[in-house]
């Protein structure tokens, strides 16, 4: 019986000394991962080197080139002239629309008064034909 109360003792030992490994091991905080080797760095992309711009009129002489000038200066003041040209055409379009706009005006302010006359004349021919309606025909059936 001593045995069986030692071994048993020596069970209990193993179960109590197994359960705090393993409590141990269930208190321990892991570890974090290993940090990444950092990559290298890519090389920036260069922009290409532009090709020189030509020149635009190449070996062209002095008097050419005041040539040029001049015949351009005379296209601009020729259209210069003709925008001018276009701009009073255009005022003067403006100004004969502004009349016709005025005219109309008038013309809605003219019929609105004609309208609001006639609406009074109805009015007046309604309030005539009821009065003759009640002396001519309710009246005598009234009075029997």
């Amino acid at each position: 019986m001593k045995t069986s109360q030692i071994f048993g003792l020596i069970i209990m030992i193993l179960f109590t000394s197994i359960s705090f490994v393993f409590a141990i091991e269930t208190e321990q905080e892991p570890e974090p991962p290993e940090m990444p080797e950092p990559s290298p760095e890519p090389e920036p992309i260069r922009m290409p080197e532009p090709a020189p711009a030509p020149a635009p009129f190449p070996g062209e002489t002095e008097s050419e080139k005041v040539k040029r000038l001049t015949e351009e200066n005379d296209k601009l003041k020729q259209q210069n002239t003709n925008l001018q040209g276009e701009i009073s055409t255009l005022k003067n379009e403006k100004q004969r629309l502004q009349e016709k706009i005025s005219e109309l005006n008038d013309t809605i302010v003219s019929l609105k008064e004609i309208t609001m006359e006639q609406i009074r004349v109805i009015i007046d021919l309604a309030n005539r034909l009821k009065d003759v309606l009640f002396e001519k025909i309710f009246s005598p059936t009234i009075n029997l």
